[in-house]
């Protein structure tokens, strides 16, 4: 388990400096931040002062190895609009990312978990067209897209929900939905698939075979066999949820990190992007890390492979 451990916090360590050289090089080929930042028609001594602030002045690796130290320390410098430290400013639009990103992932594995197993036991029925009809419509539609027609019917002609921002719990119940559509349909195709190969088990057939309750079989000898590919899937989709939630966020006008993000891009202030998408991916890598560690410990197959 030692060897599996460390293998894994290597990978997650290469996997967050990767992330942190590709937005090291990503905002350079947005060209020079001097002449993005300055107004039109700023002397070249204005030009070259501010480039000396930023560093910009200095061999490329130079730049480099500060910004790695940087992000090492969590220091990004002073955000442009906020006049704080880009974490700061990040970290305090976290909580709303995070509650948004939980509720579409708890709406993503109870309805997904429920559709899935009903595909499952009303195999060949009407039944189990549908949920995979609606499971594919479900990973098919784009996000923005569902979230301008949920906001139209619940909102606009039915006026049964806010459409946007934050006036109370209800305000999240749209964006839930909007965010874990593609989990919802993601878990219930992949359950589905894993109780039906689960069904054909030797153990199972020996279970029906001892005249046990169909329920008791299903739950214990089909559903718990069928979890550990959800597992992984789940893992994958929460950080997956995060990135997402950068349409939901914008399109609800949801005060989390992916809206500020597009903010920040707008007003050309890099410290708080290069912030927030090292925040996001970093979450993301230790989300899966954790993943890969509970796969481990149910599949003691993994960890011998490892």
């Amino acid at each position: 388990m030692g060897r599996f451990l460390l293998s894994r916090l290597v990978d997650g360590i290469v996997a967050i400096w990767g992330v942190v050289t590709i937005v090291f090089v990503v905002s350079r080929l947005l060209g020079d931040p001097a002449i993005l930042l300055l107004p039109v028609g700023a002397t070249e001594e204005q030009l070259q002062q501010l480039r000396a602030g930023l560093g910009l002045d200095q061999p490329i690796w130079e730049q480099y190895l500060t910004f790695l130290g940087g992000v090492v320390r969590g220091d990004f410098g002073n955000s442009f609009q906020f006049m704080r430290p880009a974490l700061s400013v990040v970290l305090e639009r976290m909580p709303a990312t995070m509650a948004l990103a939980e509720s579409a992932l708890l709406v993503g594995v109870v309805l997904g978990a429920v559709a899935g197993s009903m595909a499952a036991l009303f195999r060949g029925t009407i039944v189990e067209g549908v949920v995979m009809l609606l499971a594919l419509l479900g990973q098919a539609t784009p996000v923005f897209w569902l979230g301008l027609l949920l906001i139209l019917l619940f909102a606009v002609d039915l006026g049964l929900l806010p459409t946007g921002g934050y006036e109370g719990p209800a305000s999240l119940i749209l964006p839930a939905l909007t965010l874990g559509t593609f989990t919802t349909a993601s878990i219930a195709r992949l359950l589905r698939s894993g109780m039906l190969d689960v069904m054909k088990d030797d153990h199972v057939r020996t279970a029906r075979a001892k005249g046990l309750l169909p329920g008791t079989v299903f739950l214990w000898h089909v559903a718990r066999n069928s979890l550990i590919p959800v597992v992984t899937m789940v893992g994958i989709l929460a950080g997956e949820l995060l990135g997402g939630s950068v349409v939901t966020e914008t399109v609800f006008s949801w005060p989390g990190v992916g809206r500020l993000i597009v903010q920040a891009m707008e007003a050309k202030d890099f410290p708080v992007v290069q912030a927030g998408v090292m925040v996001i991916a970093t979450i993301f890598v230790v989300i899966n890390l954790f993943v890969d560690l509970l796969y481990g410990l149910l599949d003691p197959r993994i960890r011998a492979r490892r």
